[in-house]
């Protein structure tokens, strides 16, 4: 299922959206905790969603309760959470706070969904967009196929979240709505389009040369010398770096620096190594940290992968890249075309989806 908008878990909506027949206007039904566009999201359908970001929440954290933040009096919440451990302790005026806290935090997970459900149907009207139930159908069949083996599979999945069936295929409607509508958003990858792109970054698609370097530094010219010497008489790397190498990294590794790259070490033996042939002891070389001998044991040629190689990577980077651009620029328009559509009773306006929203103080942390 592709996430392109706040979901909580697999999660669809518990209400009827007629949008034929709803009615301008921003006012809260007395049984409602929002309305959007004149469609009332119910008190029932938040307590439902409430109920599944509760379990959602305790499934988590295996072994701990169930926690109903059960506004405005958390009467039973409050039970809950003295009923914890690390909480029983707590004063009535602290569990109260804590309560209140988990119902900020979980009103706006769904809050959020509810809301930008509405959001989402509203748009597709607005944008001439339809889905079929054959569409929303299939595209369920699909994932619960490849999620849910068997039936039971499912059943149990629907028992453990608190969801209905009517929840999830809603919850694929949506999607289906948010895929055509971004799909109105975005072009085709052209092969023009990508061969600018790899012509723009051909050093993504290749790896510069390496060379596999022996070297030993040395404060001190004599002691380059001293060396040099040693290993122009027979003796061994090993040796030689662990009498005379200041540098700690290779000091203990026989001077072997692997897939040395230029730029990467002191400029001095950078340019030296890089010039070098194969298989040829040589230095002194001055550099900043004192005075290198090297031997370059072996080179590794740069590669370039061509265009037809690359293709298939660019295209998909360039295709992620525009749905990443379309879904800001949806994700914008519904909150330009929406948010003043939109009305919030308090304590449920825990959400950027609700006009005036107030960011919390403090992150809620149930049972913590």
């Amino acid at each position: 299922m592709r996430k392109h908008f706040s979901r909580l878990g697999a999660l669809g909506a518990f209400f009827v959206l007629a949008i034929a027949v709803a009615a301008c206007g921003s006012s809260v039904p007395g049984n409602s905790v929002a309305s959007v566009d004149g469609n009332p999201i119910s008190a029932q359908a938040f307590n439902h969603w409430l109920l599944v970001v509760a379990k959602s929440q305790a499934a988590q954290s295996p072994g701990t309760p169930v926690i109903i933040p059960d506004a405005p009096n958390y009467t039973r919440c409050m039970s809950q959470l003295h009923a914890v451990a690390s909480l029983a302790s707590d004063t009535p005026k602290q569990l109260k706070s804590t309560c209140k806290e988990v119902f900020t935090s979980y009103a706006g997970q769904v809050m959020g969904f509810l809301i930008q459900g509405y959001w989402y149907q509203l748009e597709a009207a607005r944008d001439h967009v339809k889905v079929s139930n054959s569409q929303v159908q299939k595209a369920f069949d699909k994932a619960k196929n490849a999620r849910f083996p068997t039936a039971a599979e499912f059943d149990a999945f629907l028992s453990q979240s608190g969801e209905t069936l009517q929840d999830v295929l809603f919850q694929f409607r949506v999607d289906q709505i948010a895929q055509k509508l971004l799909a109105k958003a975005t072009t085709k990858v052209t092969p023009a389009a990508i061969a600018q792109y790899y012509n723009a970054n051909k050093t993504k698609f290749g790896t510069p040369e390496t060379r596999d370097v022996r070297l030993v530094l040395t404060k001190t010219l004599a002691n380059a010398n001293a060396a040099k010497q040693a290993l122009s008489s027979g003796q061994s790397w090993n040796k030689v770096a662990s009498k005379y190498s200041t540098d700690p990294q290779t000091k203990n590794s026989g001077g072997l620096v692997k897939g040395m790259t230029e730029g990467q070490l002191d400029p001095a033996i950078d340019t030296a190594a890089f010039s070098a042939p194969l298989n040829q002891l040589l230095g002194p070389v001055k550099g900043q940290f004192g005075y290198y001998v090297y031997d370059v044991i072996a080179i590794h040629p740069a590669t370039q992968e061509s265009l037809a190689q690359a293709t298939a990577l660019i295209r998909s980077t360039l295709t992620n890249s525009q749905g990443t651009s379309a879904q800001s620029a949806l994700s914008k328009r519904l909150r330009a075309h929406w948010l003043t559509q939109t009305s919030c009773r308090a304590p449920y306006n825990a959400t950027v989806y609700c006009p005036g929203y107030k960011a919390p103080a403090t992150p809620a942390t149930p049972g913590g």
